[in-house]
């Protein structure tokens, strides 16, 4: 386990070398996302998010993954052109990544292991059983669209089931707060 959320190495979708470390002293919504989902559309509630609190310091960062059904086959340059000329996103997408199993990202192994409870949990987990998928692991990333808040000072501060959407009220009022804070 890294040390810090900042020092992860992570790629953006044109390849070059990043981290959460580039965004230090903002509020960050980390969100796993596919451009084959039902909950897709949400790419549009994220955008709207980011637009309206990203000069109080939020930054929303898409991170695509393809655990899911096969939810997001695309490659970096395809899944950026989808989200850009469908959703017109603004908001910063990385490069593809793993969420969940033995290959999951680093970024995702530290979320998890420091928000293992999701607010908004319940009727999604319920609604996948329907459909005869069932995580063994109530820790791991459900599906897409999952969402992690980290604080101006790198700490996880909360999590949020996929179905949860931009403007619930639970995830905005955290947002409010954490933006109310001094880095």
């Amino acid at each position: 386990m890294s040390d810090s959320l900042y020092d992860i190495p992570l790629k953006q979708t044109d390849g070059a070398s990043s981290s959460l470390g580039d965004y230090r002293g903002k509020v960050l919504l980390v969100v796993n996302v596919a451009s084959k989902c039902g909950l897709t559309p949400q790419y549009e509630g994220l955008e709207k998010l980011y637009q309206s609190k990203k000069a109080q310091g939020l930054e929303v960062l898409g991170f695509p993954a393809n655990d899911f059904k096969g939810q997001e086959p695309g490659s970096d340059a395809e899944i950026l052109e989808f989200c850009s000329v469908k959703y017109d996103v603004h908001f910063p997408l990385f490069s593809k990544i793993s969420v969940v199993g033995a290959d999951r990202h680093p970024l995702y192994a530290e979320l998890t292991a420091a928000q293992p409870e999701t607010t908004g949990e319940g009727p999604f987990r319920e609604r996948l059983r329907g459909y005869g998928i069932e995580s063994d692991n109530t820790t791991d990333v459900l599906w897409n669209f999952e969402k992690f808040l980290i604080d101006r000072q790198g700490k996880v501060v909360a999590r949020f089931a996929p179905d949860v959407s931009a403007d619930d009220l639970r995830l905005l009022e955290v947002i409010e707060t954490q933006l109310a804070k001094e880095a």
